[in-house]
């Protein structure tokens, strides 16, 4: 055993505990509680009666066109997540770790995204989408072309879109490289031999092995697409134009603090935490190992 006495893991054990317990489970119960209820305000104060609602909230939702769009869009960015973010994060990763000098540069270059604040992105591609003066229609005009209203209705999706997998490439492309040095050369080498081709290799050899690694990135995408904010939020306030832009998270917080409905807000929020554990369980049973 590392640890003869067991104190020791309980003083590095219990403060996390603490922490998760007063910023999350508590907070999260708090939320499922003001569900129910018809809030006059954030905290209930003292004197200050909040009116049962029962299962209101819910109800409404079933009828909210913007939950529909937003647990839509957020049902199209899981999709988007694991075919961009760990489809090309795999690819880049595949190629890379064939390369035998350099890869720390690659690794550095596809990862420098997530460094960067998701706010700033945001900001930095609606600077790009500008219609006056923005860098694509400079680009544009410089060819003679019209410009283009990039945040347009039919196309406001797409280009919210384009920046939020374009960030977290380089995190699943980190991960999946690692990943891929885990396997001996050997295998490889011996595939070779025997005739096998790289592309062969990779669908014979690499997926197979890679299997716990592809699925923990799949789980990761699909239930970050859940996440999805502060991106989008500065690109497009409110889900504009016309709500087509929004994602659960992006509805919740307009919902809850924009306009100070905060009994609907923790309604959403519940949907949003009970969503993500069945995706991350589907997706794991899907993705797990079978004997």
């Amino acid at each position: 055993m590392l640890y003869k006495k067991k104190w020791p893991l309980l003083v590095f054990l219990v403060p996390g505990i603490l922490f998760m317990l007063v910023f999350l489970y508590i907070p999260f119960l708090n939320n499922i509680k003001n569900s129910f209820y018809d809030m006059t305000g954030i905290v209930e104060l003292p004197g200050m009666n909040w009116k049962f609602l029962g299962l209101d909230n819910y109800k409404k939702m079933l009828s909210d066109v913007n939950v529909r769009i937003a647990i839509l869009n957020s049902v199209k960015m899981m999709v988007l997540t694991v075919v961009f973010e760990v489809g090309i994060g795999f690819v880049l990763a595949v190629m890379v770790s064939n390369i035998k000098k350099g890869q720390q540069f690659f690794r550095t270059v596809y990862f420098f995204p997530i460094v960067i604040s998701a706010t700033a992105i945001g900001l930095m591609f609606k600077l790009f989408y500008n219609y006056n003066g923005g860098m694509l229609n400079q680009i544009l005009e410089a060819f003679g072309k019209e410009p283009v209203n990039w945040l347009k209705p039919e196309l406001a999706f797409l280009m919210v879109c384009v920046p939020t997998l374009w960030s977290y490439v380089g995190f699943y492309f980190v991960i999946l490289l690692t990943g891929l040095s885990d396997i001996s050369g050997d295998i490889y080498e011996a595939a070779s031999i025997d005739g096998c081709t790289k592309f062969k290799q990779v669908f014979y050899i690499t997926l197979p092995m890679m299997k716990t690694v592809i699925g923990t990135c799949v789980t990761l995408a699909v239930t970050g697409a859940l996440k999805v904010f502060d991106l989008p939020w500065v690109m497009v306030p409110n889900g504009a134009p016309q709500g087509l832009t929004h994602f659960m998270g992006t509805y919740m917080y307009q919902t809850a603090f924009a306009m100070n409905n905060y009994d609907y807000g923790s309604t959403i929020a519940v949907v949003i935490v009970i969503l993500g554990i069945v995706v991350a369980k589907a997706v794991d049973f899907i993705t797990k190992e079978r004997s």
